[in-house]
């Protein structure tokens, strides 16, 4: 027998399928670039992952409709901040849409000029090594050249649509 070319028909409508994604609880990061004109990009983001240790690789997804979207496929570098548990009101910050992200932040230019922020959790400095078209995102896989934690730091949770902190069990 020969295996089906294609997948069945979702039997769930978008939005049961997004309730169903809200079950697992992600880390929040806040991805950071800078435009070829110099503009200062950023976003929240919690489709984070992990790809490789060696080369050190990581991924994140942007929708293909994001405004932001040609700065990300043109740049050179972009930075992935893991944020801390105080840091819930920038990752609303930077979800929202219409307002200066970047106004009154205290931050630093890392590799390729993308800014990195201040507080963070963890930052990973990343070239913009290649690009996956899926469905409606765009999946980027970045290389690694530096990254930095900071001890302590508890990180910020998303989960069912509200934020958390870390607890031990």
């Amino acid at each position: 027998m020969n295996p089906p070319r294609r997948a069945a028909a979702p039997s769930f409508s978008s939005v049961e399928f997004r309730q169903a994604l809200g079950s697992f609880a992600t880390g929040v990061t806040i991805v950071t670039a800078r435009a070829a004109d110099g503009r200062l990009i950023g976003l929240t983001a919690n489709s984070f992952n992990s790809v490789s240790l060696n080369p050190p690789l990581v991924l994140w997804s942007l929708s293909r409709l994001a405004g932001s979207m040609p700065a990300f496929e043109r740049g050179s570098h972009y930075a992935i901040h893991i944020l801390a548990a105080e840091q819930m009101a920038l990752a609303e910050r930077f979800a929202a849409k219409g307002v200066d992200r970047f106004a009154g932040l205290s931050w630093r230019e890392g590799a390729g000029g993308a800014p990195l922020l201040d507080g963070a959790a963890a930052v990973f400095e990343c070239f913009n090594r290649s690009r996956y078209e899926e469905g409606d995102h765009v999946i980027f896989v970045g290389e690694v050249e530096r990254c930095e934690q900071r001890p302590g730091a508890l990180p910020l949770i998303f989960h069912g649509g509200r934020y958390f902190t870390e607890l031990p069990l």
